[in-house]
């Protein structure tokens, strides 16, 4: 028999967010940054520097949170047991010391994302999901390689001080946690032009986090043969 053809409606939307930002996902997993600081290329002050700007964003995911807790569409995605911001300063504080917060100017691209992330928070909340997934997910996946390259290359205490962020100690099977998200994903209770606005938005988050390993790399330059 002919194979039937999967209209979007069969797809499960997590589905659809995946495979629409496979290109931008690759985009930002292949930076020229991230390349250079997880292969060894970079100092710690690179890595500093790239933690800094994830302190922007997260600020911007997080001190909404309460305030879209009790909204029908954002709020089953706010979850504690995710919360980075805490985890961010005590690295901060770590890799930088007591004035951490005195090298945490925004790059204009992190500027620019972290103003996005608040705009959706204030105004619209399935885009805010967006950034939510963008963000939480890939720290659960891909965000470990970088812990344990990071441990290594720059002797942090494993699971410690300097990587706290990438460690989820209240998500003790972060698998099952992921599936449990995809599945609040294909629940998403929004018609169809909806999910293809959340579905452009979840590409413009990547494409923020293009933009801010571009910026980075041109603050780390690393001199290349040929």
């Amino acid at each position: 028999m002919p194979d039937t053809p999967t209209s979007p409606e069969t797809v499960p939307f997590s589905t659809q967010i995946r495979t629409a930002t496979e290109r931008q996902h690759a985009d930002a997993e292949n930076s020229v940054f991230m390349g250079d600081m997880l292969g060894g290329a970079l100092g710690v002050a690179a890595f500093y520097r790239y933690t800094g700007q994830l302190w922007h964003v997260y600020r911007a995911l997080e001190v909404p949170g309460a305030a879209l807790a009790d909204d029908p569409v954002a709020g089953p995605f706010v979850r504690p047991e995710l919360a980075r911001l805490a985890h961010l300063e005590a690295d901060l504080a770590h890799l930088g010391g007591d004035g951490w917060r005195d090298d945490l100017a925004p790059l204009p691209a992190t500027a620019g994302y972290a103003a996005r992330i608040e705009e959706c928070a204030r105004t619209w909340p399935a885009g805010y999901i967006a950034h939510h997934y963008t963000r939480y997910l890939g720290d659960l996946s891909g965000g470990q390689v970088i812990r344990g390259t990071a441990e290594k290359l720059w002797q942090l205490p494993k699971r410690g001080d300097g990587v706290r962020f990438y460690v989820f100690d209240q998500i003790p099977n972060p698998a099952a946690f992921k599936r449990e998200y995809r599945t609040l994903l294909d629940g998403l209770a929004v018609d169809d032009l909806e999910k293809q606005r959340v579905l452009g938005e979840c590409q413009r988050a990547f494409a923020f986090n293009t933009a801010l390993f571009r910026e980075l790399a041109d603050e780390f330059p690393v001199r290349r043969q040929g």
